[in-house]
């Protein structure tokens, strides 16, 4: 590594460290322990959680837990992405160093979307056009109503299309790698 690449890197670090600090310091004043706010994503992490604990279905637990697994990654991946390029943010966090909603990517939409794929596979239903649905309404309900609570705010000409989209990227890479991965699966059984 040259000087300049390593002073570029030392400074990069200095800076994110700073913001860090700063986040933590916002965390401190307007997003910790003592906000309804703090309590309702505590809410969006465990809630769901408990509820999957009842509501899965064990024989096909592996199967859904793996498609839940791809939501969460997915999902965590466009959120990350969305929140440093500044098309969102989630005033109000978990924990101060995860600038996205932890109860959101790790358990509230995760969930969702298990345990509609679990009734869509259980029910023989249409895959598409229930996550479809699914991703209009959490697009043009569940997020505007976060947003009015100012529990999210859209930034730098994001709107709810574009979250649409993101929602249903989500919905086709979760079913597409699942469906590979259940083929493999099959196949070795041949």
């Amino acid at each position: 590594m040259n000087d300049e690449q390593q002073q570029l890197l030392t400074d990069l670090e200095k800076d994110h460290t700073d913001i860090t600090k700063g986040f933590t310091d916002y965390w401190r004043n307007h997003s910790s322990f003592d906000t309804w706010q703090f309590w309702l994503h505590v809410m969006f992490l465990l809630v769901p959680l408990v509820i999957l604990y009842f509501k899965i279905d064990r024989k096909k637990a592996l199967l859904i837990g793996f498609f839940g697994f791809n939501v969460h990654v997915w999902f965590t991946y466009i959120d990350t992405f969305g929140a440093k390029l500044g098309f969102w943010s989630y005033p109000f966090q978990l924990m101060p160093t995860i600038t996205v909603s932890l109860g959101l990517d790790v358990s509230f939409i995760p969930v969702i979307f298990m345990l509609l794929y679990q009734w869509v596979i259980n029910h023989d239903k249409n895959y598409y056009v229930y996550f479809i649905g699914l991703c209009l309404f959490i697009s043009f309900i569940f997020k505007p109503l976060m947003s009015m609570l100012d529990l999210f705010i859209l930034d730098n000409g994001a709107n709810y299309f574009h979250i649409l989209i993101g929602y249903l990227v989500i919905m086709c890479i979760s079913k597409w790698i699942t469906n590979l991965f259940v083929y493999f699966e099959k196949g070795s059984k041949v």
